[in-house]
């Protein structure tokens, strides 16, 4: 499943004049997991629900004033995990407005968690 350029804005950045008010980010999501259920049930409840994962993902964003990309996309990353249980994923986020010279800038992550029998 995918999210591409989910439109955000928030406040991020390290220097003074980004902590005065949301700046937009755009953030890409690929999510592994089995289809096959869902496909097979035609069931939203067995399935990931993009417009829930984009929500949760926008509230995390704009609940607090962010000073690094890193931090928000691991926080993301980890909601991702926690609540939709997130075996493998790939998140970017982009900030298109950092250098005035650059479409834009941004941080990518891959990750890959392994099953457990108890997530915290």
């Amino acid at each position: 499943m995918f999210i591409d350029q989910l439109e955000i804005d928030t406040v991020i950045g390290i220097h003074p004049h980004e902590q005065l008010a949301p700046q937009p980010l755009r953030l890409s999501l690929r999510i592994g997991f089995d289809n096959r259920v869902p496909a097979a049930s035609n069931a939203i409840d067995d399935t990931l629900d993009y417009a829930t994962m984009a929500a949760r993902l926008r509230a995390l964003a704009q609940g607090q004033r962010w000073w690094l990309i890193e931090t928000l996309i691991e926080s993301s990353a980890e909601l991702l995990r926690k609540e939709f249980g997130a075996r493998r994923l790939r998140l970017r986020i982009d900030k298109p407005d950092a250098v005035a010279e650059a479409r834009s800038v941004g941080v990518i992550i891959e990750r890959e968690y392994p099953a457990m029998a108890t997530d915290d």
